[in-house]
């Protein structure tokens, strides 16, 4: 399998493509994809990257897995290709958005539009087998998304993190806290938001609001 990753993050990341355990993932995800039905598209496993260059980088979501649906996943976390209908978490990011920007619900679930905007869209495990959530967790892609994560960390500087939910929250132990911002809120998923854990977290107005400070554009949410 050929890996097609933008250059920028080629060249920051070398090291952990030449990694013993980044063979082993490879041998791993190049074996699924010949046998089972597996999502993203190959050539969408690294989109999250070729939309959204390293040095372009300044705020980043994190997700867990990939949707494990039919035309579902396109390598962006939370985002589903046009015309597919919104999952529950977009649904419920999307109502948030709404209310904390005054902004209309969007026809489409596809955030390629902010990762092009300098949103890194990044998923924890980058590929997962159609209809089985989780099946590809600790094989190997989470040590190199936890790799991303630092190497944001250590090589720039007011990156606004996104953590959303318990499993993201964990990753604010990579980040260099007195040089990047953190914003945490529950998980956008009907269980946490009905409990009022995400609904009212302000997080995209608050992000624009760092930029601003920061002297940089905010986002077109």
């Amino acid at each position: 399998m050929t890996w097609n990753i933008h250059k920028s993050w080629k060249t920051q990341l070398e090291e952990e493509f030449s990694a013993p355990y980044f063979k082993t993932l490879t041998t791993f995800v190049t074996k699924e994809y010949n046998e089972q039905k597996v999502y993203p598209k190959q050539e969408d496993i690294f989109a999250a990257f070729n939309h959204c260059t390293f040095q372009d980088t300044r705020v980043v979501i994190i997700g867990q897995d990939p949707y494990h649906g039919p035309n579902q996943a396109n390598g962006l976390c939370f985002s589903v290709q046009d015309g597919v209908a919104h999952p529950p978490s977009l649904v419920n990011i999307f109502k948030e958005l709404g209310t904390d920007l005054q902004k209309p619900y969007p026809k489409s679930g596809n955030l390629e539009s902010w990762a092009k905007q300098g949103i890194l869209l990044l998923n924890a495990t980058l590929t997962v087998r159609a209809h089985e959530a989780g099946s590809h967790q600790k094989k190997g892609w989470e040590v190199f998304t936890d790799a991303v994560i630092k190497k944001i960390s250590e090589e720039k500087a007011d990156v606004i993190f996104l953590l959303w939910g318990g499993f993201a929250k964990k990753k604010a132990k990579l980040i260099d806290k007195s040089k990047h911002h953190i914003l945490t809120s529950g998980h956008p998923s009907p269980l946490s938001a009905n409990r009022g854990y995400w609904f009212g977290n302000k997080c995209f107005s608050t992000t624009n609001d760092i930029l601003m400070q920061l002297r940089k554009d905010p986002i077109n949410w």
